[in-house]
């Protein structure tokens, strides 16, 4: 697990906070992320896109990493009456397809779900949630369980249904290679594919709020880019880290550890992890995340939905 770490670290660097040094394997890598940009940009020339009668908004980004979809989402859906949410569920411990929530009546364990889906789950009392690695199996599903509308968590590579295509991107970029020299998933020219794209600083803002940060404590986390927290951390509290891979499992024992070792009783966490560490029953701080919207991208949306009805 350490050696996996020290190379997810090391790519996170590379990607979002690269020195000298991480441009040599950059430039190693080259070829690859040629290849691999050529192999994604013939893939979305002749895919053929499907109309699964419901309409579909795509909340992705051409980064790999957070880029705060999962909040994006949640801003959205809360909008809509009946919406369903369809993610993969990275990191779950479960196959298949699983219904996460209906209406808001929690169905399965953070394990069987995944982190993510369960804190949309929690989010989302008014949605259905739904995880598959066949998405499109489990559009079908939302549409049989009653959805007006489909929200597709990191769908932008999904490129055979047809949707609304929203991208997010962080406020800087330094690397602008495709992947695994730099973060991108396909070549940065492919945006012009989304229908809407926005842009942190500029069309959203993330507001941070820590609820129960009145006592040291240990930062325990497992997201993609954690030195994303760093604007919103109490730095005075925060004595010490524990920081894994995006999607990891939390062992108890490992956290005690090295909470006796920082010489405190609380941990600080994210509303992602909390879901998976409530279960330990440590005292917790809360680093709560909201989006502010520009409100032009609420009614882009809700054009969306006004003409998709027009139509059919």
């Amino acid at each position: 697990m350490q050696i996996k770490t020290h190379i997810v670290h090391f790519f996170e660097h590379l990607y979002y906070r690269p020195e000298w040094y991480h441009w040599i394997v950059a430039l190693a890598l080259l070829p690859l992320s040629l290849l691999y940009g050529s192999i994604m940009w013939i893939r979305r020339r002749i895919a053929v896109r499907k109309d699964y009668d419901i309409p579909i908004i795509s909340v992705g980004n051409l980064l790999v990493g957070g880029s705060g979809k999962t909040p994006m989402t949640i801003a959205l859906a809360k909008r809509f009456d009946k919406p369903a949410v369809v993610l993969r569920g990275y990191g779950r411990k479960s196959r298949g397809m699983v219904v996460v929530s209906q209406w808001g009546e929690i169905k399965t364990d953070v394990e069987t779900s995944g982190d993510e889906a369960m804190l949309l789950a929690l989010s989302l009392p008014n949605a259905t949630v739904i995880v598959s690695e066949d998405r499109k199996k489990a559009i079908e599903e939302s549409k049989s369980l009653g959805a007006e509308i489909v929200f597709l968590d990191d769908g932008f590579s999904k490129v055979d249904i047809e949707k609304f295509e929203i991208l997010l991107f962080p406020r800087s970029i330094p690397n602008i290679l495709p992947f695994p020299s730099g973060p991108f998933r396909e070549f940065p020219f492919e945006k012009r594919s989304a229908d809407l794209l926005l842009t942190e600083g500029k069309d959203f803002e993330r507001i941070v709020t820590c609820k129960g940060c009145d006592e040291p404590m240990l930062l325990v986390t497992a997201i993609a880019n954690p030195a994303r927290l760093e604007p919103f951390l109490p730095r005075e509290l925060v004595k010490e880290r524990l920081i894994l891979p995006d999607h990891a499992w939390f062992d108890k024992g490992a956290i005690e550890k090295k909470m006796a070792k920082a010489g405190v009783g609380k941990i600080l966490t994210t509303e992602k992890d909390a879901v998976k560490l409530e279960r330990f029953g440590f005292s917790m701080a809360i680093l709560k995340l909201e989006l502010k919207l520009e409100p032009a991208i609420a009614e882009r949306v809700a054009d969306f939905m006004q003409n998709y009805r027009n139509i059919r």
